[in-house]
């Protein structure tokens, strides 16, 4: 059975972020992610989790100036300096929750520019060296061009090539169901053949970005998919809620331990 994890940036939204750890472990999920924990402290993470007895299964290193529309630094030249810090940041983060992966965003860059393409390679080298120390895996996302124009990293095929040849086995892809469809569809056959090199899923509905539960896919079939080809990573809801979370969560349902 897949094991969920609540998007506390999206999810719950209705509560104070800290608060979104509770209402998550009381809603049945043991594990939880979110996009950037730096506004608090990492002992305030911590104690959330361990008093609910959750895990983090992810989140991303510092974006750059998320507010000014920064998406990431990884690819953008001058920018290493604070990559290196971010990367830092992202781990002292990581110690404090037991969090064994870590999301590097490529940011806004044109993906046929060779200095950009440098620039990412550089900074997905570092990241994966230095986790790699830790013990800790660095997820590459490849995100759609619709939800974030301008993306760098903005096709799985290029993913997959960098990832099949940085040579850092710890360097996995993060597969966002979502971002899939809308990039290339063929989600199922995407999954089969790159699932040695998956270490985390994502979820949300097409198109609305909503609870999984209608629209494009077909949820059952795919949440059974991920056991037939034994996934024993995380499931992330990285999705909206129309409502209420707790109100959406009849697809959970099933799910829950």
């Amino acid at each position: 059975m897949p094991r969920f994890a609540a998007n506390l940036t999206m999810m719950f939204t209705e509560r104070p972020f800290l608060d979104r750890f509770d209402a998550a472990a009381d809603a049945g999920f043991r594990a939880v992610e979110c996009l950037f924990p730096y506004d608090h402290a990492p002992d305030e993470i911590a104690g959330r989790l361990q008093r609910n007895r959750l895990t983090q299964a992810l989140f991303n290193m510092p974006p750059g100036d998320w507010a000014a529309g920064e998406r990431g630094l990884a690819a953008l030249p001058g920018r290493f300096g604070e990559v290196k810090a971010g990367v830092a940041a992202a781990l002292r983060y990581a110690e404090a929750t037991g969090c064994r992966r870590l999301h590097l965003m490529a940011g806004l860059a044109d993906s046929g520019d060779p200095a950009a393409a440098a620039r990412y390679r550089d900074a997905v080298l570092h990241a994966a060296d230095a986790l790699g120390e830790r013990g800790i895996e660095l997820m590459l996302e490849p995100i759609n061009g619709r939800d974030m124009p301008g993306y760098f990293l903005n096709d799985f095929a290029a993913a997959e090539g960098l990832i099949a040849g940085i040579g850092r086995s710890n360097v996995r892809l993060q597969f966002d169901i979502y971002h899939r469809q809308i990039l290339h569809g063929d989600v199922t056959m995407a999954l089969r053949r790159l699932m040695p090199m998956i270490g985390h899923i994502q979820i949300a509905s097409v198109p609305s970005r909503q609870e999984p539960d209608g629209e494009e896919l077909n949820w059952p079939f795919l949440f059974a998919e991920l056991d037939r080809l034994d996934y024993g990573g995380f499931v992330g809801c990285e999705y909206r809620p129309r409502g209420r979370t707790e109100d959406g969560l009849g697809w959970f349902g099933p799910y829950r331990d």
